[in-house]
């Protein structure tokens, strides 16, 4: 039997501490080995308790919980999963290393404490096996070929072309990284991350005001355009249609597929149906398969796909499991990810 994964709760609610201890503690698998009513307290108790995956408030007095990932994951590497509210900040702490996130609830929400709570336990599973990727101070900044190769243009056939992104734990950070890399005029792109609702807005003004292409939060109806970036909205599902020799996307409420809403199958498999082989996949960090299936439908149909690598994925799940049914095409790392892609979209004579 497998030992419980040892769990951290960082929070300075007594109330929400005692939901989270009293229902975490009811899973088989789970151990909560202790708590911290702020960050200061919590660094004091994790080195001593050594958990294995830490829970953190983002709203916190004295320290907030993305100072704290901040200070905390550089000496103490341990998977974090931040409690946030809808707060912009928690991509900041993604970025500084945290594995994930999870809702909180509050009054003026739809979802319930049962389905955070369930959502807080599965990803406390995954971030159990996630690798913890703190960002190096001073890491020298890959140069992408869009710079190297200046204003050097796109096949000719290259703007007819779509290319799909999916990605789950570990995406938000992994897809930027390849989108900031882009040039302003390369192809249009959608994008598929496992994220609630109400944050795939916040997440796509952010990264349109890191990335040289316009991001948006998709809504139906949007065409796919050069320059152009759409983000799934969370909690719907999105697929890509043809009109003609003109794409756009679907945004619907549908049922769940491979387990989400929005599914990276459900994005991968309009994009095999509508573009076949005037398109590019490409899969990225995340648990389970959901996209596997999906991207193998594309390469069916002649698309060119890439696929993430293990050494650079926070969780090798999904990637793992496109590549090993031979849905990609080529497998590499998250940073050469862009270089592979615009070298695809060059040689689209």
């Amino acid at each position: 039997m497998n030992e419980k994964i040892k769990v951290f709760i960082v929070d300075d609610s007594m109330l929400f501490r005692k939901v989270l201890i009293d229902n975490l503690s009811q899973n088989p698998n789970i151990e909560v080995v202790g708590y911290a009513i702020d960050a200061f307290d919590a660094e004091r108790k994790i080195p001593l308790v050594k958990p294995e995956v830490v829970t953190v408030d983002v709203e916190m007095p004295r320290l907030n919980g993305i100072d704290f990932v901040k200070k905390l994951l550089p000496i103490y590497p341990v998977p974090v999963i931040l409690v946030s509210s809808l707060n912009l900040n928690v991509f900041e702490a993604l970025s500084a290393g945290a594995v994930d996130f999870v809702r909180k609830p509050d009054m003026s929400m739809s979802i319930n404490t049962n389905t955070f709570l369930n959502t807080l336990m599965s990803k406390i599973f995954i971030a159990s096996r996630a690798k913890i990727k703190v960002p190096a101070k001073a890491a020298p900044a890959a140069v992408p070929m869009a710079a190297l190769g200046g204003n050097k243009p796109f096949g000719l056939n290259a703007y007819n072309t779509v290319i799909a992104i999916g990605a789950s734990t570990g995406g938000t950070e992994a897809t930027l990284q390849v989108l900031k890399d882009l040039p302003a005029d390369t192809p249009g792109i959608v994008v598929t991350q496992h994220m609630p609702e109400g944050f795939t807005k916040m997440y796509a003004d952010r990264l349109n005001r890191l990335c040289h292409m316009k991001v948006k939060e998709a809504q139906s109806g949007d065409p796919i355009e050069r320059g152009q970036v759409l983000i799934a909205p969370g909690d719907f599902q999105m697929k890509v249609v043809r009109v003609g020799n003109r794409y756009s996307v679907n945004c619907y409420s549908g049922e769940k597929v491979s387990g989400h809403r929005p599914s990276v199958d459900v994005l991968f498999q309009s994009v095999a149906d509508a573009a076949g082989a005037s398109s590019v996949g490409i899969i990225m960090t995340g648990m389970g398969r959901d996209g596997a299936d999906g991207l193998l439908s594309m390469k069916k149909k002649g698309a060119f796909t890439i696929g993430q690598d293990a050494e650079s994925c926070v969780v090798y799940g999904m990637p793992m499991v496109a590549y090993n049914i031979g849905a990609v095409v080529t497998q590499v790392s998250c940073s050469n990810i862009s270089n592979v892609l615009l070298k695809h979209l060059y040689s689209l004579k």
